[in-house]
């Protein structure tokens, strides 16, 4: 299985092809959308794993050219950029990771995807359902575990009252 991993950060882009290529998958890389572009029209990818701030075309603009041209390949939107959970939902996209990718998060999301009927991915492109699976950093998840801490009353005891000298 071909998958094409399209980041601008170097390390990134590194980093997912040797775990993509130590579980059996041939990783593909791009450093840009218009390199994404190239190498999808060139290439037989079977998913692809796209970050949004890329230089040249952004990764919403990658997106959209290659649903128009193959709706059906599986993609998942990696991201460090807050607040994409809803266009990603609109667009129907199949996952939304927020970096730090947790790698056997990503693992099993690209095994559920692969394996996903090609009409659901149809379906959830064109509004009409499916579940776009979304992965908040691990930072991300302390941060509203740490915000729904804070909703709730604090309880603390107070000492019985003492005479100071």
């Amino acid at each position: 299985m071909k998958v094409l991993v399209v980041d601008d950060d170097t390390s990134v882009r590194e980093s997912v092809s040797k775990v993509l290529n130590e579980e059996g998958y041939d990783a593909v890389l791009a450093a840009d959308g218009d390199a994404a572009l190239k190498q999808f029209a060139t290439r037989e990818i079977d998913l692809l794993l796209l970050d949004l701030g890329l230089p040249i075309k952004s990764g919403w603009d990658v997106f959209e050219q290659i649903t128009t041209e193959n709706p059906f390949v599986p993609i998942i939107i990696i991201t460090g950029q807050a607040d994409q959970y809803r266009a990603a939902v609109a667009a129907g996209v199949g996952a939304l990771m927020e970096k730090p990718l947790d790698v056997p998060r990503l693992l099993q999301t690209i095994q559920d995807l692969l394996a996903e009927p090609k009409d659901t991915r149809l379906r959830r492109l064109c509004g009409q359902g499916g579940e776009v699976r979304h992965i908040p950093s691990s930072a991300a998840a302390f941060l509203k575990h740490l915000r729904e801490q804070s909703e709730k009353p604090y309880r603390f005891k107070v000492p019985h009252s003492r005479k100071f000298p």
